[in-house]
């Protein structure tokens, strides 16, 4: 007669447990921070798309350069700055005719602050 039991001890179903509570965490772990990349993705996408909104907006700027700032409703703050390029022009242009625009978009992310920078040069038109 065979009076050893088929089934599992106490510690055997403790380890088990354990080992699957430790996966389970560790899954867990990454696809929270899985999802907090598509967050911070998503913003980073969104703060491009408006520097380049900006940079259409302000395709001609005014002659004696251009500084404004703004918020949008999420929470994205961003700042045009413009100014003339001093150098030697060929003669088809005039001097101060181009500039030098600047774009930064920039928000708050999980206690950092994150910043898009748009660097580009634009037509400089006398509006006076």
């Amino acid at each position: 007669m065979n009076l050893r039991s088929q089934g599992f001890s106490l510690i055997e179903m403790l380890v088990a447990m354990s080992i699957m509570a430790m996966s389970l965490a560790a899954l867990y772990q990454a696809t929270a921070g899985a999802t907090r990349n598509v967050r911070v993705d998503e913003k980073y996408s969104y703060a491009y798309l408006l520097a380049e909104s900006l940079r259409a907006e302000f395709a001609v700027v005014d002659i004696n350069g251009t500084q404004e700032q703004g918020t949008t409703a999420g929470g994205f703050h961003w700042r045009v700055e413009s100014s003339p390029i001093v150098g030697e022009y060929p003669a088809a242009l005039r001097e101060d005719s181009l500039h030098a625009v600047n774009i930064t978009v920039s928000w708050g992310d999980d206690d950092s602050q994150r910043t898009v920078r748009l660097d580009t040069v634009t037509a400089g038109k006398d509006f006076m």
